[in-house]
């Protein structure tokens, strides 16, 4: 009988201590999921899947990595395993339909939570996570997600679970109820004080407020907790890189150190192909291009069809382009687009870092049709279609530049440098009628008039900005010679007014840098003048020969004003 005692007890005692091993590894699992370590937590669920093949929390778990690293595939081949050895256990059918609302399957979604609670509708743990489920995806539905995760409150009557207040706060945080959350993340950490993710949380809520004293204290609060807490060092860095466009004085310290701090996230989460990714996408925000290039060299995940190798493409082509290996970012960026399979998730800036790829190498119209796509899909990036205009501008491509312009001005009409576009867009024009009329091509005369009226535009637009009157006169008296040949109506005349005024009485500063265009319109002032005012004309010619004494034109003038002969109506124009 003792034996057999012996032999029970004995056996017990086995049972026992294989439980308290597997709770312990299955905690330590979890543990890892929430320190963001995701290929450790999957190596340790796998051996728990396979020694504890009857357990349905080690699929469930296990699935839910799989569904953090979107390998919906596999999360969906482990919730059906875990179905199939515990078909008692609801949460396998609520990761599969956790894995059908990340397919955008609401409906099949739907079938597999009702069949999870005909499992488990007296289990707060079931209401739990199909709450977490429906905030857990890109476009959260709170309002399918707020009677679960209160029915998880309201069954878990002891608060003995934190976790249901940490994804009640989760809740309310994602939508910017910053009070309520907060005051639910307390009651959390009520129950756990060493729960660090909830001060990463309350840390990012201040973050986002631009609250960054109060954020730090908290992620700091998380750091002296649990030292090897990556996410913890992850936000701190976000909230860094933040802080430093806000605080310029100490803005290339804090960048320093969040750089510092994301690369002690990464040592910390196992540098996963996830962890890295999440690391390559930080430098992008911080513009270390140079550190990202080396960085996405060997960044790959084991499966070539993973859509987050798309990203990695994306940031190979970036950050060749920002480095200006525009040909190596050409072949980056055209193999993003061969990516069939991933057309919907082509943005805007990808049609833009293509096209400044395409400007490198010097394919200029391919360039352009690329950079235009772009802007057509984000008007707010223009002034990059702007800048290729700026380069056309500056070879004196006058005609593809103008060509830019039009685009530039059409895509986007409010952008705020609306005022300089214009006025290059006249420039352009302007130059192209006189080059081509210098060379006797016959230019369009509607050339002229696009000129006037951006040059008007920009008047409108830049009241104070001289030069706008200043092109503004030339472009008329171009206008002024081809209309009116002889008897000229000095159609100039109020632009060069304007301009005077503006150099030497609205703002007498900017009449030194303009002594050369000061000549220019005094002396067609003067022109304008002599038939109903020779004496304002002289007044005019003066103005001149006090900035020029030698000046040919004038002199003449004033010489012919005084004598019998009749004296030119006509300044020279201005090219």
């Amino acid at each position: 009988m003792k034996t057999i005692k012996k032999a029970i007890t004995l056996s017990l005692g086995l049972v026992m201590m294989g439980t308290a091993s597997f709770a312990q590894s299955l905690a330590d699992a979890k543990k890892a999921i929430d320190a963001e370590q995701y290929q450790k937590a999957t190596s340790m669920l796998k051996t728990l899947v396979a020694s504890q093949a009857k357990e349905g929390e080690n699929y469930f778990n296990l699935g839910t990595v799989y569904l953090l690293t979107e390998d919906l595939d596999s999360a969906r081949a482990v919730f059906t395993n875990g179905i199939t050895a515990d078909p008692k256990y609801a949460l396998n059918y609520v990761g599969l339909g956790r894995a059908d609302l990340q397919s955008n399957n609401a409906a099949s979604a739907k079938t597999n939570f009702d069949k999870a609670l005909s499992l488990g509708a007296k289990d707060y743990n079931t209401y739990l996570a199909i709450g977490r489920a429906y905030i857990s995806q890109k476009t959260p539905d709170y309002a399918a997600a707020l009677p679960n995760l209160n029915k998880a409150d309201e069954l878990d009557s002891k608060d003995k679970d934190p976790e249901t207040f940490v994804a009640l706060g989760d809740y309310y945080a994602l939508q910017k109820k910053n009070s309520e959350a907060y005051n639910v993340y307390l009651r959390a950490t009520d129950i756990n004080p060493a729960l660090y993710r909830v001060n990463v949380q309350i840390g990012k809520m201040y973050k986002e407020a631009y609250a960054f004293a109060e954020a730090e204290a908290q992620l700091k609060k998380a750091i002296a907790g649990d030292p090897n807490y990556g996410p913890a060092y992850r936000e701190y860095a976000e909230l860094l890189l933040q802080w430093s466009y806000q605080d310029p004085k100490n803005g290339e310290t804090k960048r320093a150190d969040a750089l510092t701090n994301m690369r002690k996230y990464l040592d910390l989460t196992d540098k996963s192909f996830d962890s890295r990714l999440r690391y390559a996408q930080f430098l992008v925000y911080a513009g270390d291009y140079a550190t990202l290039e080396k960085e996405v060299a060997t960044l790959k995940s084991e499966d070539k069809n993973n859509p987050k190798e798309f990203v990695v493409i994306r940031m190979r082509g970036y950050s060749a382009i920002e480095n200006k290996n525009f040909p190596q970012g050409v072949q980056y960026m055209n193999e993003l687009f061969a990516r069939t399979q991933d057309a919907s998730r082509i943005i805007g800036l990808d049609y833009l870092y293509l096209g400044k790829a395409l400007q490198g190498t010097g394919n200029d119209s391919l360039a352009v049709i690329n950079i235009t796509k772009g802007v057509e899909l984000d008007s707010t990036k223009v002034e990059d279609l702007a800048a290729v205009g700026k380069t056309l501008f500056d070879a004196k491509k006058y005609d593809k530049a103008a060509n830019v312009y039009r685009k530039v001005i059409k895509l986007n009409s409010k952008n705020i440098n609306m005022a300089m576009n214009n006025f290059f867009l006249g420039l352009a024009d302007y130059y192209t009628y006189a080059f081509a009329d210098r060379d006797n091509k016959n230019p369009d005369r509607s050339i002229l008039v696009e000129a006037d009226s951006a040059f008007s535009k920009v008047t409108q637009l830049a009241p104070e900005y001289e030069s706008g009157y200043l092109y503004r006169g030339r472009v008329n008296k171009y206008v002024d010679i081809k209309d009116n040949k002889e008897n000229s109506k000095f159609l100039s005349a109020p632009f060069y007014e304007k301009f005077v005024t503006l150099v030497t009485v609205t703002k007498p500063e900017k009449a030194t840098p303009n002594v050369k265009n000061l000549i220019e319109s005094y002396n067609y002032l003067g022109a304008a003048a002599i038939p109903t005012d020779k004496e304002k004309a002289k007044e005019y010619f003066n103005k001149t020969l006090a900035l020029d004494p030698q000046n040919a034109y004038a002199t003449q003038s004033i010489q012919q004003l005084n004598g019998p002969a009749t004296p030119p109506k006509k300044a020279p124009i201005k090219k």
